[in-house]
């Protein structure tokens, strides 16, 4: 899809937030001490995986030593380990690490994005860049025409897939679906919208979310498409 392909070139190519390209661009000349003799990539990090995709997975946005360093969403950090662990363990993806560009990784029915597309500081966008970013997000939901299921990593990717589906005058219902781990909320326009707990160290390292836990959610959505069929 070549319209796919240049929304992704414009996301790399973006300077919106004068904030986030700072902090990019430092953290990719800093780097850290055990990815010293790594290139940086230090840019926006576009959506990655199948054209064709019913399962979009959206998270909150690049962590500056993971997708800042690698290029690729969800790639060379813990929360990637267990992100395309789950997707390969129920047939999304061809392997189930993810560590590079060019490590053969291929995603089959599934999509994954994030809100923001830049490393913030703290790992916490303002609202102003979440806004700015909502546009890509929204592009990309337009052209992948074949999503049926969508897993939100956290409350704010939550909440930023409810905002989006308004900007594209979706009818969200009332009262509005509240985030929860697992919980599955099937909304006006054909998709089933399906919370998690984002993959984050904090949260695996406190058992907050586990393994089973994480794999409950991606069963879910494997059923959902499964009787979508």
């Amino acid at each position: 899809m070549r319209a796919l392909t240049i929304l992704q070139r414009q996301v790399i190519e973006c300077h919106l937030c004068s904030r986030l390209v700072e902090y990019r661009q430092e953290i990719a000349k800093t780097k850290r001490r055990q990815y010293r003799d790594w290139d940086y990539w230090g840019r926006p990090v576009p959506g990655f995986g199948a054209r064709d995709a019913r399962l979009f997975v959206l998270g909150l946005a690049p962590a500056a030593h993971g997708g800042n360093r690698t290029g690729r969403v969800f790639t060379g950090d813990r929360s990637g380990e267990w992100l395309y662990e789950a997707l390969h363990r129920f047939g999304f993806a061809n392997q189930p690490t993810s560590t590079h560009r060019e490590d053969g990784l291929a995603l089959c029915d599934c999509y994954v994005a994030a809100a923001v597309r830049c490393a913030p500081p703290a790992n916490k966008p303002l609202p102003e860049e979440f806004d700015r970013c909502r546009p890509y997000l929204l592009e990309e939901l337009r052209l992948l025409k074949q999503v049926r299921v969508v897993v939100a990593l956290g409350k704010l990717a939550f909440d930023q897939y409810l905002k989006a589906c308004r900007a594209m005058g979706q009818v969200v219902p009332t009262p509005v679906p509240a985030f929860g781990h697992g919980v599955t909320s099937r909304l006006p326009q054909g998709v089933t919208l399906i919370g998690s707990y984002h993959p984050s160290q904090q949260n695996t390292f406190t058992g907050t979310l586990t393994r089973p836990m994480f794999h409950a959610v991606f069963r879910k959505a494997r059923a959902a498409l499964n009787r979508s069929r």
